[in-house]
């Protein structure tokens, strides 16, 4: 397989340049992505959790996943492969964490940390509630009450986990606990209103329905990327995207029912047609800039992406 190195804005900050796939992934990942298959559904909302975002936690969970791929061999013990790849993927969410700022956001809010309390789960029932507000918390803690309340680690593997100790993590787990139980009410802002970006999906989903792939290249600037999970990284331009949904069973492409629903994003829906009943299958994600499209992420193999926002919107 080729890869590629592709250096961030982050390089020069300190944190190590992404590696990733580049173009079609070949046989031997794609037996490797079955291997693991087992353990995605929990490292995907583990990495949703950790980034505030089901589509951004999918992104990171691919880059660790490949990253797992090219270390492999480093692995002596199969037992093993839960705690390293949760490794693998926690490592890659605090560096996504710190390239956004969101750290020092979330600390700035919370700079008393004295409260102490019990070091027991918060009770039974309370898992969704606390992975859904933890994206509050700094990320030692967010990864501590995670791990501990909603995956059930022990102390020992979270210290592992996190470069901590058993002490530290119980004083992550104490302050995070009463973050979590002093934070107000959480409204959920409503997406900023761009209508030439409205106008620009809207038109891209009209093209796409009618299989007018040149006009749909057209939308797209020269370097525009696609990510299609489990099959492709590179750039559109030479990606058998296109065919690939000639080929494929009968389906349509929408805009969200509601603007923003997704964790106030504008994504669009792709159905398919299950007999005769059309339903959401999954979601595609477009990035534009300047009213150009520069890169789509397609989360066609992935279905607990939309279990999760639908559990979140009830």
């Amino acid at each position: 397989m080729n890869q590629q190195i592709r250096k961030s804005d982050q390089t020069a900050q300190g944190i190590a340049p992404r590696l990733e796939p580049e173009g079609l992934f070949d046989m031997r990942y794609r037996a490797f992505l079955e291997t693991v298959s087992h353990l995605r559904v929990r490292l995907h909302r583990y990495c949703a959790r950790m980034t505030g975002s089901a589509l951004d936690g999918e992104d990171i969970m691919q880059e660790a996943l490949f990253e797992a791929y090219r270390k492999i061999e480093l692995l002596d013990d199969a037992q093993a492969l839960r705690p390293w790849l949760f490794r693998i993927a926690h490592n890659r969410c605090i560096d996504f964490i710190r390239s956004r700022r969101a750290r020092l956001k979330a600390e700035a809010g919370y700079a008393a940390d004295d409260i102490v309390l019990p070091v027991e789960p918060a009770g039974l029932g309370a898992g969704r509630a606390i992975e859904r507000l933890v994206v509050h918390l700094p990320p030692k803690e967010r990864a501590c009450v995670l791990l501990k309340d909603v995956f059930d680690h022990s102390l020992e593997e979270i210290a592992d986990l996190v470069g901590s100790t058993s002490g530290g993590v119980k004083s992550a787990l104490n302050r995070g606990r009463a973050k979590l139980a002093a934070l107000p009410a959480q409204p959920v802002a409503a997406p900023a209103h761009d209508p030439e970006l409205v106008q620009l999906l809207g038109r891209y989903v009209e093209l796409f329905n009618a299989r007018d792939w040149d006009g749909v290249r057209a939308l797209t600037s020269a370097d525009a990327r696609l990510r299609v999970s489990d099959c492709y990284n590179g750039l559109l331009s030479a990606s058998p995207y296109f065919v690939e949904y000639e080929r494929g069973p009968p389906w349509r492409m929408r805009p969200d029912a509601i603007p923003g629903a997704v964790e106030g994003e504008f994504v669009l829906v792709v159905d398919r047609l299950h007999g005769e009943v059309w339903r959401q299958d999954y979601l595609v994600r477009i990035h534009a800039e300047g009213g150009v499209i520069k890169s789509i992420a397609d989360y066609y193999a992935c279905p607990w992406i939309l279990e999760m926002v639908a559990a979140d919107a009830e």
